[in-house]
């Protein structure tokens, strides 16, 4: 069975850049996991994302979801991948099921299917009786979790999240986290990205720790913080091997 996810080689310079956002990279997330990608601002979290989403292409190397590459089955890629962006990705002028059926439509699914996978996931995340409310009248943690609802409409076998919980409260932070933990029971696989170290360490199966655009380490977290001298949290782990040194 191939990784669900597979970085190879990958290298990226932007025009007028001095130094490359990926250089080098490689890793891999099995199936069925929950994989903590980790690094300081500029790692090259973000450009990785835009990579395997097709939004970038690498100046080298390759990028595969479940053995598709990320440049050559783009459209294949887009139907088995789901995205939830740190910012908000929805109509703010528009109720949140007017949000899911316009997106639902995009990947080709019947109102009806819109309906019954919408309003399931609606009542899980606690938004259903806020369906019919505009999302600009939304809490940042409403939007937080109908921002995750829409990545979800059809059901794709990957996730990809940037900073899900980021500025939100904690009872959201909590079902968002339990959501996403019943998500990978499903057989789901799941990359997510965070600066709260903590929260990862308490989700993810693995994490992996880049850097100036290179892998830099993984495992499970608490493997992670016995094998690290002088660790004692995932947190000393990522200071040990990134520094103290604030980043840009």
């Amino acid at each position: 069975m191939p990784a669900a996810i597979e970085i190879t080689d990958l290298h990226k310079t932007y025009k007028g850049a001095l130094v490359p956002a990926l250089d080098g990279l490689s890793l891999q997330v099995q199936p069925n996991q929950v994989v903590g990608l980790l690094g300081p601002n500029g790692a090259g979290k973000t450009t990785s994302i835009n990579v395997l989403c097709g939004l970038v292409w690498p100046d080298k190397g390759t990028a595969r979801i479940h053995g598709k590459d990320c440049v050559a089955d783009a459209l294949a890629i887009k139907k088995m991948l789901g995205v939830v962006p740190q910012q908000i990705a929805l109509f703010s002028n528009l109720t949140a099921l007017e949000n899911f059926y316009y997106i639902g439509r995009l990947y080709g699914l019947g109102d009806k299917e819109i309906k019954a996978r919408a309003g399931h996931l609606l009542e899980r995340l606690g938004l259903e009786k806020h369906a019919g409310k505009r999302v600009g009248r939304y809490s940042g943690g409403m939007k937080r979790r109908a921002n995750i609802i829409a990545s979800l409409l059809h059901q794709p076998e990957v996730i990809i999240l940037d900073e899900p919980t980021a500025g939100v409260d904690v009872q959201s932070r909590a079902m968002i986290l339990s959501f996403l933990k019943e998500y990978r029971a499903q057989g789901k696989t799941i990359l997510y990205t965070s600066h709260l170290l903590e929260e990862a360490e308490q989700l993810c199966d693995e994490v992996v720790i880049i850097d100036e655009g290179k892998f830099i380490v993984s495992g499970q977290p608490n493997e992670l913080v016995q094998k690290t001298p002088g660790c004692r949290r995932l947190e000393d782990v990522f200071l040990h091997y990134t520094g103290h040194s604030v980043r840009d």
